[in-house]
């Protein structure tokens, strides 16, 4: 198998997928954004706790 029908399969394959969208119904971004700053702002709060020798 060489690096062009390689590269040809992946081409292939990543254009089929794109007809789908990706995204699951019932994934909101505002959501999942949402919930990521959450988590980062616990561990930033976490972190803080722990370096108290400023």
């Amino acid at each position: 198998m060489s690096l062009t029908s390689t590269a040809h399969q992946l081409v292939t394959v990543a254009a089929e997928g794109g007809e789908h969208g990706g995204n699951h119904a019932s994934l909101s971004p505002f959501v999942i954004g949402g919930g990521a700053f959450v988590a980062l702002m616990l561990l930033l709060w976490i972190t803080t706790r722990f370096n108290r020798d400023r």
